[in-house]
C-alpha cells in the first residue's frame, strides 16, 4: 500500500511563490509517474504537472514557465515549485502516483493541500 502526504500549501499574495512537497511511503519505485493535480471550487480536477519515470515532464498550459515539477527518488518525494502565483491558481492541490506494473495499474492519491492566492 502506498500513501502520499502533501505539504506546503498556504495563503500567498499574487506574484508570490510556494513549494509543495509530496512524500510517498510504502512500496513505491522510480517506475511511477508522479503528478500534481488541482481542483478549484466548482471545477473539475485538472492536471497541473507530471514527471515520468524517465524524467520527462508535462505541464498544463496555464502554468508553463511558472511552475516546475521535480522528483527525488532517493527520498520518495516529488516537488512542485510555484512562482508568479495568480489568484486563479487557488485550489486544493493533490499528489498522484501511477504506474503499470506487471499488467496491473496502480493509482494513488494524496489528501490534498490548500493553496490560496489572494491579497
Amino acid at each position: 500500500q502506498v500513501q502520499l502526504v502533501e505539504s506546503g500549501g498556504d495563503l500567498v499574495q499574487p506574484g508570490g511563490s510556494l513549494r509543495l512537497s509530496c512524500q510517498a511511503s510504502g512500496s513505491i519505485s522510480s517506475r511511477y509517474a508522479m503528478g500534481w493535480y488541482r481542483q478549484a471550487p466548482g471545477k473539475q480536477r485538472e492536471l497541473v504537472a507530471r514527471i515520468l519515470s524517465g524524467g520527462t515532464t508535462n505541464y498544463a498550459d496555464s502554468v508553463k514557465g511558472r511552475f516546475t515539477i521535480s522528483r527525488d527518488n532517493a527520498k520518495n518525494t516529488v516537488y512542485l515549485q510555484m512562482n508568479s502565483l495568480k489568484p486563479e491558481d487557488t485550489a486544493v492541490y493533490y499528489c498522484n502516483a501511477a504506474a503499470w506494473i506487471i499488467a496491473t495499474y496502480y493509482n494513488y492519491w494524496g489528501q490534498g493541500t490548500q493553496v490560496t492566492v489572494s491579497s
